[in-house]
């Protein structure tokens, strides 16, 4: 029974999760961009009306996250959040006004479809809910270390697909240490009180890495194009996520001739992922730009846009005979610039 009240949790996080994801992302292409690591961003988007509706929803999925995790391990909770993404996708569709296309719920089927599939598989279950604080001190170590490095490979790249995915992941990792700390903060809260919930250190350590993880998907989202953060944090968060749970609190999977089933599931759902974040909807742009380009290309394009309709407007004051005219030169410097040149030597 506790375990449906924790699916059911956890998808109602999933949802509000993506809701917030969505005002985030459009509060991100309001605020100026930029190809630099800054801390400014946040508070351009502290300003931005649209991006505090998101951290509603934010605050909303993090309490219904901690409601699933209270009731359920975290090996069942964090890979139930890979619906993310499909509510992520029919959001934006009603907030960017992008059709969706038939064959994107192909790939939302896949993601449903192999997540069913892949818990029945694993079967996940078991474990403690504390962690002795030798296993607490070298997990925040490794995972602490991890988006470290992840950091310094992002900000040493110019904006594009590599430095959104280093982003993306080490968003990933932060947001399931999150989840494995709030486990232990809301189990804390349930044996032994509001008081003992905020004495623990766990409370104020995952408020500490989700204000940090948070940052980082800001910046992931300014990075580079979704197609390759999202794939980082949404797979990412699920294995992190398993992996936690079975370290820190000794949750257990089926093995045996379950396993490659489970590989198949995960590698279906790694599909459906890269191709639902291909989708224009995500990135709240029209089809056909890209999502990678710098603010540099972005000026040129406005640079290039303006020099044409001050050309069409100075030739739309014209009379007709200046305009035959100007025709005429253009079309004999054309003619002339493919004429190749000879240099005298070739003359004699």
């Amino acid at each position: 029974m506790l375990i449906a009240v924790s699916l059911v949790c956890a998808v109602l996080a999933a949802a509000s999760n993506a809701l917030g994801n969505v005002m985030q992302r459009r509060a991100a292409l309001i605020v100026p961009r930029s190809d630099r690591f800054r801390i400014g961003l946040m508070w351009d988007l502290l300003r931005t009306p649209v991006w505090v509706l998101g951290i509603g929803g934010v605050i909303l999925a993090a309490l219904f996250q901690g409601a699933a995790l209270a009731t359920g391990p975290l090996a069942v909770v964090q890979p139930v959040f890979l619906l993310e993404l499909p509510f992520t996708l029919l959001v934006a569709g009603i907030a960017f006004r992008h059709p969706m296309p038939r064959a994107t719920w192909l790939s939302v089927g896949s993601i449903v479809v192999s997540l069913c599939l892949g818990l029945f598989a694993a079967a996940p279950g078991g474990g403690t809910l504390q962690a002795p604080v030798s296993l607490w001190t070298a997990v925040m170590t490794c995972c602490l270390g991890a988006m470290a490095v992840l950091c310094t490979l992002a900000v040493r790249r110019r904006v594009g697909p590599s430095r959104a995915a280093c982003m993306g992941l080490a968003a990933a990792i932060g947001y399931a240490l999150t989840a494995a700390l709030m486990k232990a903060s809301t189990d804390t809260l349930s044996r032994e009180g509001i008081a003992a919930f905020f004495t623990t250190w766990q409370t104020y350590a995952f408020a500490a890495t989700g204000v940090c993880s948070l940052f980082l998907l800001e910046n992931a989202l300014q990075s580079g194009p979704l197609v390759a953060s999202q794939p980082a944090l949404t797979l990412g968060d699920a294995l992190v996520s398993l992996t936690l749970g079975i370290t820190l609190y000794g949750e257990t999977l089926r093995g045996g001739w379950w396993l490659p089933l489970q590989l198949l599931c995960l590698a279906l759902a790694a599909a459906g992922v890269t191709r639902l974040s291909r989708n224009h909807a995500l990135s709240g742009e029209p089809a056909g730009t890209s999502d990678t380009a710098t603010p540099a290309d972005h000026e040129t394009a406005t640079t290039n846009a303006s020099g044409h309709a001050v050309r069409r407007l100075m030739h739309g004051n014209r009379s007709p005979a200046e305009r035959q005219r100007t025709r005429s030169e253009s079309k004999e410097e054309t003619i002339d610039a493919h004429i190749p040149h000879r240099s005298p030597r070739q003359h004699s």
